[in-house]
């Protein structure tokens, strides 16, 4: 994708959605860390459901620890693979006290180390509670980026990621990954893209093609009438 184009996308998006921002509440980069890993497969608005009462119970990983692992469960049972998650909590914990003090560790390297913390996990704690720039591909952000042309269709998460680094620059890392979540939560959506209202309608074949079926589609319904 040409400089130019990429600075297009990014212009308008921050024009859009100048505030966005991470919409998992947290206080603290544990906080956040378990935040991220109970949003997998889950909404941010069901997790800070969940966390609100959590984090008021849980401070520290020793608190995680000192409760049978079925009590945890029923913390989170409102949240997807609840049972898998809080056996990862746990764990995690267990790693945070035994080798960094109970502290979560800023490098990346050692992030994805722990239990139930993948690169996306990871990606979004060191940039958001450690201030390194780093972009994290969710389902929002993947969609986006192939849809806007980014990356190809068949490209990996990685790849997406890859080349989002590659394309945006990076000081802008951080806030891109939080403007292409907002796009793809709020307007550019998997099943109702509001590509007739989009502004980034002239750089995305798929908004175009999506727009000129509809088209055809609806000249069909006046001639059938």
């Amino acid at each position: 994708m040409k400089a130019a184009a990429v600075r297009h996308i990014l212009d308008t998006m921050g024009g859009m959605f100048p505030d966005a921002h991470c919409e998992l509440n947290h206080s603290n980069a544990f906080e956040l860390t378990i935040a991220v890993l109970l949003s997998a497969q889950c909404t941010d608005a069901t997790v800070n459901k969940v966390t609100e009462d959590l984090f008021r119970k849980y401070k520290t990983p020793r608190d995680y620890l000192s409760v049978p692992l079925e009590e945890l469960e029923g913390d989170i049972r409102r949240i997807g693979l609840f049972r898998n998650k809080a056996k990862h909590i746990q764990s995690m914990c267990a790693i945070l006290v035994e080798q960094y003090g109970g502290e979560v560790p800023q490098s990346h390297d050692l992030l994805v180390t722990l239990p139930g913390v993948g690169r996306k996990t990871a990606n979004v704690v060191v940039s958001n509670a450690f201030g390194v720039p780093a972009i994290a591909v969710d389902t929002h952000v993947e969609r986006v980026a192939k849809r806007l042309g980014f990356a190809g269709a068949d490209d990996s998460v990685l790849e997406v990621e890859k080349k989002l680094m590659k394309a945006v620059p990076r000081e802008e890392w951080t806030l891109t990954h939080h403007r292409l979540i907002f796009f793809g939560r709020y307007h550019c959506k998997a099943q109702n893209p509001q590509c007739q209202v989009c502004p980034l309608l002239d750089v995305c074949k798929e908004g175009k093609k999506r727009m000129k079926t509809s088209t055809i589609r609806k000249a069909s319904e006046q001639k059938n009438k």
